[in-house]
């Protein structure tokens, strides 16, 4: 039909440019469809009606357990009924929300000498949150910091993921918004870096965020892969990773 996969998502598609673009995302039978112009997007549907047999199911609000909500002023984007589940799993429906996910400055060890805890159920849960955080940049540094315990996981780990729960327990609106006007198109980029950080390697981590106007389309944290030698290096090498 005259698409083209995109080279950075191989599940997205594209059909023309400028005023009569089409994007097409693609899971598994699924298709999220958003163009510039109705008369493209309706268009297109009737090609897949007349090749597949397929529904066409309106506006898009809940696809791949992320609810999509859209009125005049804007789209926002938020897993609500997900991140009740994750409360729920962790077994703090009733609990007493944080304002923070993380406790500040907190520096935890792969060789931490407390008790050992289930490791699938750790690692279930923390799974459960890097899902979450498709939709929660705030939670980006804290859930990565947690899944480097994996392995072995103690009771002073399962306490900072405890704490992290907490923490969405009393933010579990709490999404990506994107206004319809959302100002000047300026693409701009932050990013900052802490350094060694990492008890058990000394490496440090790299955080990074993209706007688009007004609105975060890309973010990240994640370790260095290699020992900076000082906090100068590890922001070199943040603002590096961030530009490619």
């Amino acid at each position: 039909m005259g698409f083209e996969q995109s080279p950075h998502e191989a599940a997205v598609y594209r059909r023309g440019n400028g005023g009569n673009a089409l994007l097409v995302g693609v899971y598994v039978d699924d298709l999220v469809i958003t163009g510039t112009k109705d008369a493209e997007v309706a268009a297109f549907k009737e090609e897949m009606k007349a090749t597949f047999q397929m529904s066409d199911l309106g506006p898009v609000s809940f696809y791949l357990g992320i609810e999509v909500h859209q009125d005049d002023s804007g789209i926002t984007l938020r897993q609500t009924a997900y991140a009740k589940r994750i409360v729920e799993l962790a077994g703090l429906t009733d609990c007493n929300p944080t304002l923070t996910p993380m406790e500040e400055r907190l520096k935890l060890s792969r060789d931490s000498t407390t008790e050992e805890v289930d490791a699938m159920q750790y690692r279930r849960l923390v799974e459960s949150l890097r899902y979450l955080a498709h939709t929660r940049p705030d939670l980006a540094f804290s859930v990565g910091y947690v899944s480097r315990f994996m392995q072995r996981p103690t009771t002073e780990h399962q306490q900072a993921v405890k704490r992290i729960v907490r923490y969405i327990a009393g933010t579990l609106d709490h999404g990506l918004y994107y206004p319809r006007c959302p100002g000047a198109a300026h693409f701009v980029g932050y990013s900052d870096s802490d350094h060694a950080g990492d008890i058990d390697t000394s490496k440090s981590t790299s955080g990074i965020l993209f706007f688009l106007g007004k609105c975060l389309v890309s973010w990240q944290s994640v370790k260095q892969q290699v020992v900076a030698m000082s906090s100068c290096e590890a922001e070199y090498i943040t603002a590096s990773t961030a530009s490619t």
